[in-house]
């Protein structure tokens, strides 16, 4: 598959359909491996990588999960393309500054992407629609163990899987959701849930994961301890986790509903009137509004079928989307942020006005005063 074709659809697990959809955005597992006998990529040199990048590569194209596949070394990719994997979360940001010695591989439904001589030599990710973190490990463990039986894996009979970073020694795995918390952020409560979440050893990241910021109230959940504990045992953990964070966000969001009707009307009216209207937006900008939108849908304010299209505009929105869908060879910020704002504009057309029927507003003071 050329790179032009998977840019040309979305990917499955960015749909609106799984499990928890409304606050669980998906669910991802990825594992670490490396070769036995060989280098780590940090401390390999380049004729190391390539030989590694020689004994890897045909053994994950010959996945039976990987027919059609986009398969390519990196430094066959521009960096606007890396860059637009980096925004579908089909490879990490350090991967995108890799060249020669590296490559990504990702199946044609965008579920499956394994990266070659990362900070490992393999760096492989399942991806899925919702709460689905058990799927997601069944299906990764089923391509590690394909390509185990392949591949003489440099394992320790005491500490596991070796990886170039301690943290990821033993199980070599991290399972992450992505979820969507405007509920607890309105209501002053994320600042309590991350603090809770840290002290039972779980991390939250952003958007981007390790580094960056939560736009969009967005939040990475992950596990940080990969020695000593089965791999079943870190996911039903964190599977717990995720489902009582899906509880606290279900209350706060009823409780706005019940006490603050008003702040809810505001965010989202608000939000769908500056993104209607608005003729630049900053990335940062419309990932936040776009929040508020997402949240409408999720509280009637706007019909089902709107969804999609709001999940949609999160992802092409993005610059580097932006910039591969431009018929000029560089966009400036500025063209960019016009740009944004006229495709939100353009897909904001189809909405209704947010429906406010259903919420019952605070009553005025019965001694009102008037100010000029």
């Amino acid at each position: 598959m050329k790179i032009e074709s998977l840019f040309s659809s979305g990917g499955e697990w960015a749909r609106n359909d799984g499990p928890h959809h409304q606050i669980v955005i998906s669910s991802r597992v990825r594992l670490a491996r490396n070769l036995r006998g060989h280098p780590f990529p940090g401390w390999a040199k380049k004729n190391d990588r390539l030989q590694i990048l020689e004994l890897i590569k045909p053994q994950v194209e010959s996945l039976p999960e990987m027919g059609d596949a986009l398969s390519s070394y990196l430094q066959e990719l521009s960096a606007l393309e890396k860059q637009v994997l980096v925004e579908r979360h089909l490879i990490s940001r350090e991967h995108a500054a890799k060249g020669a010695g590296s490559a990504v591989v990702v199946n044609k439904k965008q579920t499956l992407s394994i990266m070659i001589n990362e900070e490992d030599h393999l760096r492989m990710q399942v991806l899925r629609p919702g709460l689905q973190l058990r799927n997601a490990f069944k299906a990764i463990d089923k391509v590690d163990s394909t390509l185990e039986a392949k591949l003489d894996y440099a394992f320790h009979p005491q500490l596991g899987y070796l990886t170039a970073c301690p943290t990821n020694v033993g199980t070599g795995m991290r399972a992450s959701a992505m979820v969507h918390l405007p509920g607890l952020v309105l209501s002053e409560q994320i600042n309590q849930v991350i603090q809770a979440i840290n002290k039972i050893g779980l991390a939250v990241r952003g958007l981007y994961g390790e580094g960056t910021e939560a736009m969009g109230n967005l939040f990475q959940i992950s596990n940080q301890i990969t020695l000593g504990e089965p791999e079943d045992d870190i996911i039903a953990q964190l599977n717990k986790v995720i489902e009582k964070i899906i509880e606290n966000e279900e209350n706060a969001r009823h409780i706005l509903l019940q006490k603050k009707p008003g702040t809810l009307m505001d965010n989202i009216g608000r939000g769908f009137g500056i993104l209607f209207h608005a003729y630049a937006m900053t990335s940062k900008e419309a990932l936040n509004l776009l929040s508020f939108l997402k949240l409408g849908v999720d509280l009637s304010f706007f019909p089902p079928e709107c969804q999609q299209d709001i999940d949609d505009l999160f992802i092409v929105t993005q610059p580097a989307h932006l910039q591969s869908n431009a018929t000029q060879q560089k966009l400036s910020p500025e063209e960019r942020d016009a740009l944004r704002a006229q495709i939100i504009r353009e897909k904001l057309k189809q909405f209704p006005n947010p429906n406010t029927g259903k919420v019952v507003l605070p009553k005025p003071p019965t001694n009102e005063t008037h100010h000029e």
